[in-house]
Protein backbone atom coordinates (compact mmCIF):
# COMPACT_ATOMS: atom_id res chain seq x y z
CA UNK A 1 0.00 0.00 0.00
CA UNK A 2 1.42 3.56 -0.67
CA UNK A 3 -0.37 6.80 -0.41
CA UNK A 4 -2.21 8.76 -3.01
CA UNK A 5 0.45 11.52 -3.46
CA UNK A 6 3.55 9.14 -3.26
CA UNK A 7 1.93 7.23 -6.11
CA UNK A 8 0.92 10.75 -8.26
CA UNK A 9 4.11 11.90 -7.80
CA UNK A 10 6.23 8.42 -9.02
CA UNK A 11 3.77 7.90 -11.93
CA UNK A 12 4.45 11.59 -13.28
CA UNK A 13 7.74 11.03 -12.88
CA UNK A 14 7.53 7.90 -15.23
CA UNK A 15 5.33 9.53 -17.70
CA UNK A 16 7.49 12.58 -18.07
CA UNK A 17 10.34 10.69 -18.28
CA UNK A 18 8.82 8.50 -21.38
CA UNK A 19 8.03 12.28 -23.11
CA UNK A 20 4.30 13.11 -21.94
CA UNK A 21 4.09 16.36 -22.10
CA UNK A 22 0.70 16.58 -19.33
CA UNK A 23 2.11 13.59 -17.00
CA UNK A 24 1.15 14.90 -14.14
CA UNK A 25 -3.04 15.16 -15.20
CA UNK A 26 -2.85 11.76 -16.57
CA UNK A 27 -1.16 10.17 -13.79
CA UNK A 28 -4.09 11.71 -12.15
CA UNK A 29 -6.51 9.78 -15.11
CA UNK A 30 -5.16 6.72 -14.82
CA UNK A 31 -5.25 6.63 -10.64
CA UNK A 32 -8.60 7.56 -10.96
CA UNK A 33 -9.35 4.61 -13.91
CA UNK A 34 -7.21 2.11 -12.19
CA UNK A 35 -9.10 2.90 -9.02
CA UNK A 36 -12.61 2.28 -10.83
CA UNK A 37 -13.27 5.88 -9.90
CA UNK A 38 -15.29 8.66 -11.72
CA UNK A 39 -12.34 11.09 -13.09
CA UNK A 40 -13.16 14.23 -11.10
CA UNK A 41 -13.56 12.37 -7.54
CA UNK A 42 -11.78 13.74 -5.18
CA UNK A 43 -8.75 11.30 -3.87
CA UNK A 44 -7.08 13.04 -0.74
CA UNK A 45 -3.57 12.86 -1.09
CA UNK A 46 -2.92 11.00 2.43
CA UNK A 47 -5.31 7.64 1.80
CA UNK A 48 -3.80 4.61 1.13
CA UNK A 49 -4.01 2.70 -2.21
CA UNK A 50 -2.84 -0.87 -3.49
CA UNK A 51 -0.96 0.72 -6.51
CA UNK A 52 -0.98 -2.87 -8.68
CA UNK A 53 -3.75 -1.68 -11.05
CA UNK A 54 -2.45 2.06 -11.41
CA UNK A 55 1.47 0.93 -12.54
CA UNK A 56 0.56 -1.45 -14.65
CA UNK A 57 -1.63 1.31 -16.45
CA UNK A 58 1.14 3.95 -16.56
CA UNK A 59 3.61 1.13 -18.10
CA UNK A 60 1.25 0.87 -21.10
CA UNK A 61 1.22 4.88 -21.33
CA UNK A 62 4.71 4.94 -20.96
CA UNK A 63 5.47 2.67 -23.66
CA UNK A 64 3.22 5.62 -25.72
CA UNK A 65 0.12 3.69 -25.89
CA UNK A 66 -3.14 6.30 -26.16
CA UNK A 67 -4.50 7.30 -23.60
CA UNK A 68 -7.99 6.49 -24.92
CA UNK A 69 -7.27 2.75 -25.51
CA UNK A 70 -6.28 2.85 -21.82
CA UNK A 71 -9.40 3.94 -21.08
CA UNK A 72 -11.34 2.79 -23.33
CA UNK A 73 -13.20 5.89 -23.76
CA UNK A 74 -13.24 9.18 -26.08
CA UNK A 75 -15.60 11.89 -26.32
CA UNK A 76 -16.69 13.25 -29.44
CA UNK A 77 -19.23 16.25 -30.16
CA UNK A 78 -21.74 15.26 -27.41
CA UNK A 79 -20.97 12.02 -27.57
CA UNK A 80 -19.38 9.25 -25.18
CA UNK A 81 -17.62 6.48 -27.94
CA UNK A 82 -16.04 3.28 -26.78
CA UNK A 83 -12.95 2.88 -28.39
CA UNK A 84 -9.98 -0.11 -29.10
CA UNK A 85 -7.09 -0.45 -31.48
CA UNK A 86 -9.32 -1.57 -34.60
CA UNK A 87 -10.20 2.03 -35.72
CA UNK A 88 -8.74 5.79 -35.60
CA UNK A 89 -9.06 6.97 -31.99
CA UNK A 90 -11.73 10.31 -32.97
CA UNK A 91 -10.11 13.80 -32.43
CA UNK A 92 -11.50 16.98 -31.85
CA UNK A 93 -10.40 18.18 -35.75
CA UNK A 94 -12.58 15.95 -37.16
CA UNK A 95 -16.01 17.81 -35.24
CA UNK A 96 -14.73 20.22 -38.12
CA UNK A 97 -16.92 18.14 -40.79
CA UNK A 98 -19.89 18.54 -38.58
CA UNK A 99 -19.31 22.03 -38.06
CA UNK A 100 -19.28 22.06 -42.38
CA UNK A 101 -22.38 19.77 -42.46
CA UNK A 102 -24.12 22.46 -40.36
CA UNK A 103 -23.12 25.04 -42.65
CA UNK A 104 -24.08 23.14 -45.96
CA UNK A 105 -27.72 22.50 -44.60
CA UNK A 106 -28.84 25.06 -42.14
CA UNK A 107 -32.81 24.13 -42.45
CA UNK A 108 -31.36 20.67 -41.26
CA UNK A 109 -33.23 19.21 -43.75
CA UNK A 110 -31.01 15.82 -43.91
CA UNK A 111 -32.70 12.65 -44.85
CA UNK A 112 -29.90 9.85 -45.69
CA UNK A 113 -27.01 10.11 -44.22
CA UNK A 114 -23.48 8.08 -45.39
CA UNK A 115 -20.74 7.28 -43.75
CA UNK A 116 -17.40 6.20 -45.45
CA UNK A 117 -14.69 4.52 -43.47
CA UNK A 118 -17.23 4.89 -40.00
CA UNK A 119 -14.63 3.48 -37.85
CA UNK A 120 -16.28 4.07 -34.02
CA UNK A 121 -19.06 5.96 -35.57
CA UNK A 122 -17.97 9.38 -34.94
CA UNK A 123 -18.91 11.13 -37.56
CA UNK A 124 -22.10 9.58 -38.63
CA UNK A 125 -23.50 9.42 -34.85
CA UNK A 126 -22.45 13.06 -34.19
CA UNK A 127 -24.26 14.28 -37.37
CA UNK A 128 -27.20 12.05 -36.70
CA UNK A 129 -27.40 14.06 -33.17
CA UNK A 130 -27.69 17.62 -35.04
CA UNK A 131 -30.22 16.06 -37.92
CA UNK A 132 -32.98 14.75 -36.05
CA UNK A 133 -34.58 13.45 -39.35
CA UNK A 134 -31.79 11.52 -40.83
CA UNK A 135 -31.14 8.01 -40.93
CA UNK A 136 -27.70 6.79 -41.45
CA UNK A 137 -25.22 4.24 -43.14
CA UNK A 138 -22.08 3.48 -42.11
CA UNK A 139 -19.68 1.86 -44.11
CA UNK A 140 -15.65 0.34 -43.11
CA UNK A 141 -13.74 -2.43 -44.19
CA UNK A 142 -13.02 -3.87 -41.08
CA UNK A 143 -15.54 -6.06 -39.34
CA UNK A 144 -14.49 -5.03 -35.54
CA UNK A 145 -14.90 -1.46 -37.07
CA UNK A 146 -18.37 -1.64 -38.22
CA UNK A 147 -19.41 -3.67 -34.82
CA UNK A 148 -17.78 -1.30 -32.32
CA UNK A 149 -19.85 1.86 -34.25
CA UNK A 150 -22.80 -0.29 -33.73
CA UNK A 151 -22.20 -0.73 -29.67
CA UNK A 152 -21.46 2.97 -30.05
CA UNK A 153 -24.81 3.75 -31.62
CA UNK A 154 -26.65 1.90 -28.79
CA UNK A 155 -24.71 3.12 -25.97
CA UNK A 156 -25.52 6.67 -27.39
CA UNK A 157 -29.11 6.18 -28.34
CA UNK A 158 -28.97 6.28 -31.72
CA UNK A 159 -29.15 2.92 -32.85
CA UNK A 160 -32.45 2.84 -34.17
CA UNK A 161 -31.73 5.64 -36.92
CA UNK A 162 -28.25 3.79 -37.97
CA UNK A 163 -26.66 0.76 -39.72
CA UNK A 164 -23.36 -0.27 -39.98
CA UNK A 165 -21.95 -2.70 -43.10
CA UNK A 166 -18.39 -4.27 -43.93
CA UNK A 167 -17.37 -3.17 -47.18
CA UNK A 168 -14.87 -1.20 -49.66
CA UNK A 169 -15.99 2.55 -49.42
CA UNK A 170 -19.17 2.77 -51.26
CA UNK A 171 -18.89 -0.19 -53.88
CA UNK A 172 -21.90 -1.79 -53.00
CA UNK A 173 -24.08 0.93 -52.17
CA UNK A 174 -26.37 2.04 -55.06
CA UNK A 175 -28.86 4.03 -52.74
CA UNK A 176 -28.68 8.04 -52.77
CA UNK A 177 -27.88 10.28 -50.12
CA UNK A 178 -27.95 13.71 -48.89
CA UNK A 179 -25.23 14.30 -46.69
CA UNK A 180 -21.61 12.40 -47.77
CA UNK A 181 -18.95 12.09 -44.43
CA UNK A 182 -15.73 10.41 -45.19
CA UNK A 183 -12.51 10.84 -42.41
CA UNK A 184 -10.42 8.71 -45.39
CA UNK A 185 -6.57 7.42 -44.74
CA UNK A 186 -4.88 10.49 -45.91
CA UNK A 187 -1.06 10.10 -44.34
CA UNK A 188 1.42 9.33 -47.27
CA UNK A 189 2.75 5.83 -47.17
CA UNK A 190 6.63 6.87 -46.52
CA UNK A 191 5.45 9.68 -43.67
CA UNK A 192 3.37 7.00 -41.39
CA UNK A 193 7.00 6.09 -39.34
CA UNK A 194 7.18 9.17 -38.14
CA UNK A 195 4.04 9.80 -36.61
CA UNK A 196 3.66 10.35 -33.19
CA UNK A 197 4.23 7.30 -31.11
CA UNK A 198 0.76 6.91 -30.15
CA UNK A 199 -0.07 6.69 -33.54
CA UNK A 200 2.44 5.11 -35.45
CA UNK A 201 2.70 2.18 -33.22
CA UNK A 202 -0.52 2.14 -31.97
CA UNK A 203 -3.69 3.36 -34.59
CA UNK A 204 -4.22 0.86 -37.27
CA UNK A 205 -2.48 1.16 -40.62
CA UNK A 206 -5.44 1.00 -42.80
CA UNK A 207 -6.68 4.29 -41.23
CA UNK A 208 -3.78 6.05 -42.23
CA UNK A 209 -2.16 4.75 -45.13
CA UNK A 210 -3.25 7.03 -47.57
CA UNK A 211 -0.55 5.35 -50.15
CA UNK A 212 2.40 7.11 -51.98
CA UNK A 213 0.98 10.67 -52.18
CA UNK A 214 -1.83 10.50 -49.38
CA UNK A 215 -4.81 10.56 -51.97
CA UNK A 216 -5.42 7.24 -53.02
CA UNK A 217 -8.79 6.86 -50.97
CA UNK A 218 -9.90 10.57 -51.84
CA UNK A 219 -9.48 9.00 -56.17
CA UNK A 220 -11.64 5.90 -54.54
CA UNK A 221 -14.35 7.79 -53.04
CA UNK A 222 -14.98 11.14 -55.39
CA UNK A 223 -15.17 8.70 -57.85
CA UNK A 224 -18.60 7.51 -56.82
CA UNK A 225 -19.86 10.54 -55.77
CA UNK A 226 -21.93 11.94 -58.26
CA UNK A 227 -23.99 8.72 -58.22
CA UNK A 228 -24.37 8.51 -54.57
CA UNK A 229 -25.57 12.03 -53.91
CA UNK A 230 -28.70 13.15 -54.59
CA UNK A 231 -29.05 16.82 -56.85
CA UNK A 232 -27.93 19.39 -54.85
CA UNK A 233 -26.60 16.87 -51.97
CA UNK A 234 -22.84 17.48 -50.33
CA UNK A 235 -20.36 15.59 -49.63
CA UNK A 236 -17.65 16.59 -46.75
CA UNK A 237 -14.32 15.12 -46.39
CA UNK A 238 -11.35 15.71 -43.98
CA UNK A 239 -8.49 16.99 -45.60
CA UNK A 240 -4.85 16.16 -44.41
CA UNK A 241 -2.57 19.42 -44.13
CA UNK A 242 -1.71 20.84 -47.73
CA UNK A 243 -4.23 18.18 -49.45
CA UNK A 244 -7.01 20.98 -50.20
CA UNK A 245 -5.72 22.22 -53.53
CA UNK A 246 -4.86 18.33 -55.02
CA UNK A 247 -8.25 16.94 -53.54
CA UNK A 248 -10.50 19.95 -54.86
CA UNK A 249 -9.06 19.30 -57.99
CA UNK A 250 -9.95 15.52 -57.89
CA UNK A 251 -13.73 16.99 -57.66
CA UNK A 252 -13.77 19.10 -60.40
CA UNK A 253 -12.34 16.51 -62.18
CA UNK A 254 -15.08 14.21 -61.68
CA UNK A 255 -17.98 17.47 -62.31
CA UNK A 256 -18.66 18.48 -58.29
CA UNK A 257 -18.47 22.05 -57.42
CA UNK A 258 -16.26 22.55 -54.93
CA UNK A 259 -18.46 24.23 -52.39
CA UNK A 260 -16.84 25.05 -49.04
CA UNK A 261 -13.23 24.56 -47.11
CA UNK A 262 -13.52 25.13 -43.47
CA UNK A 263 -10.77 25.52 -41.19
CA UNK A 264 -10.15 23.17 -37.74
CA UNK A 265 -9.01 25.04 -34.46
CA UNK A 266 -5.59 25.63 -35.26
CA UNK A 267 -6.16 26.84 -38.41
CA UNK A 268 -5.43 24.00 -41.06
CA UNK A 269 -7.69 23.42 -43.94
CA UNK A 270 -9.75 20.42 -42.67
CA UNK A 271 -12.83 19.46 -44.93
CA UNK A 272 -13.67 20.05 -48.34
CA UNK A 273 -17.46 20.38 -49.32
CA UNK A 274 -18.40 19.10 -52.72
CA UNK A 275 -21.69 19.31 -54.18
CA UNK A 276 -23.37 17.65 -56.89
CA UNK A 277 -25.37 19.63 -59.40
CA UNK A 278 -28.53 21.07 -58.50
CA UNK A 279 -31.73 20.07 -60.17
Amino acid sequence: MIFVRTALGRGAAQLAAAGIEDARREARMLLHHALGLPARTLLPSDAAIDPENFEALLARRAAREPMAFILGRQGFWTLDLEVTPATLIPRADSETLIHAALAAFPARDVVAILDLGTGTGALLLAALVEFPDAWGLGIDLAPQAAALAARNARGNGLSQRAAFLCGSWAAAISEKFDLILANPPYISSAEISSLMPEVARHEPRSALDGGADGLDAYRSIIGDLGRLLVPGGAAILELGQGQAEAVAAIGASAGLEIAALHKDLGGITRTLTLRSSAP
